[in-house]
């Protein structure tokens, strides 16, 4: 008897920590489980009365050790940028029912400017969408800036001939007005100075290319252009059928982390130097975000150390140790 009572004890301080987790989650304040608790004991004297007593022991107070995340939003300018543009006709009607006019916004060669803008735009939205998010490592990010400066050459020697083929609004208004020249000249001379301007902005990217390459996939970097201190531990590596199999590329941290360190220590240097470096702003974005919802009057019962574990572990993939917390309490509940 006594030992089913441990443990269900026990399960209903697993209970009380998983639901103060989902509460977190969800950006809720911790208090927030004596209502959920209510709710809760009210549903189980209704379908499962027998087990009214074990919902009830199921403490919901405040868990300072339970963290949430939240994904950052942000408005896209390209989809603006093409709503604005859809609504041209709409928008110098209105202004000619007021008696107002806007020269920029009937004048031909402005309107392929604005469409062209809204293209390009658009395509920046959709690299700046890959390079953010939580867990992204150097390579992941790498890969798609590459991919992107693939895709701006293409680009640059299609428009030159004016196929607008991966442009759509661009393509849209060549098919509406074709009597009207495209600014062929300006449009090319815009997409050469993003071209340069991503050759400078990512241009330590490439000169660490082959560090990334390693960390990526260790199996098929080059041992002679390895530094030294890699070859011999990428010849013991790349010649493990065991560890070619539990090879990876959607989990590079877990496998570095299971490789022998007496066997691999420099290969496992490499990668906490990698995964560490910040590819985007998303974290810094992401942390502040987090700031404004933590620090409100509203929340005056956590303290400084509860905001600061709330603030650390909303910007990072911790998990809490729930088995852990549950024979902590359960040890210091039998003193």
């Amino acid at each position: 008897m006594a030992k089913r009572l441990a443990q269900l004890n026990q399960s209903s301080v697993r209970a009380s920590f998983r639901v103060a987790q989902l509460i977190a989650s969800s950006g809720k304040p911790f208090t927030d489980g004596e209502f959920d608790k209510k709710c809760m004991n009210a549903v189980a004297k209704e379908v499962c009365p027998e087990k009214e007593d074990v919902f009830n022991a199921v403490s919901l107070s405040a868990h300072g050790d339970v963290l949430y995340y939240t994904e950052v939003r942000w408005l896209s300018r390209g989809r603006v940028l093409r709503r604005f543009y859809e609504l041209l006709p709409e928008i110098n009607a209105f202004l000619h029912s007021k008696d107002k006019t806007v020269p920029e916004l009937i004048d031909p060669e402005w309107k392929w400017h604005l469409v062209f803008l809204t293209d390009v735009t658009e395509m920046l939205n959709s690299l700046n969408v890959q390079l953010q998010g939580q867990g992204k490592l150097i390579c992941d990010m790498y890969s798609h800036i590459k991919a992107f400066e693939v895709k701006l050459a293409l680009l640059l020697e299609q428009v030159k001939k004016h196929n607008f083929i991966h442009l759509p609004a661009t393509q849209n208004l060549s098919a509406e007005n074709p009597a009207v020249p495209f600014p062929a000249e300006k449009c090319v001379e815009a997409l050469e100075m993003l071209k340069a301007q991503f050759g400078v902005r990512f241009r330590e990217l490439h000169v660490n290319a082959k560090e990334i390459r390693l960390f990526q996939n260790p199996f098929v970097a080059d041992i002679d252009e390895a530094q030294p201190s890699y070859q011999f531990e990428l010849a013991e590596l790349q010649n493990c059928d065991v560890l070619k199999d539990a090879f990876k590329p959607n989990s590079l941290i877990d496998f570095y982390a299971a490789l022998p360190n007496d066997t691999y220590p420099n290969i496992k240097k490499h990668p906490m130097k990698m995964s560490t470096l910040f590819g985007s702003t998303y974290i810094c974005e992401q942390t502040f975000s987090r700031m404004k919802p933590l620090k409100t009057p509203m929340r005056s019962r956590l303290t400084d150390e509860h905001l600061h574990q709330c603030l650390r572990l909303a910007v990072t993939r911790m998990e809490p140790d729930i088995q852990l917390l549950t024979s902590q309490m359960q040890a210091h509940s039998s003193h």
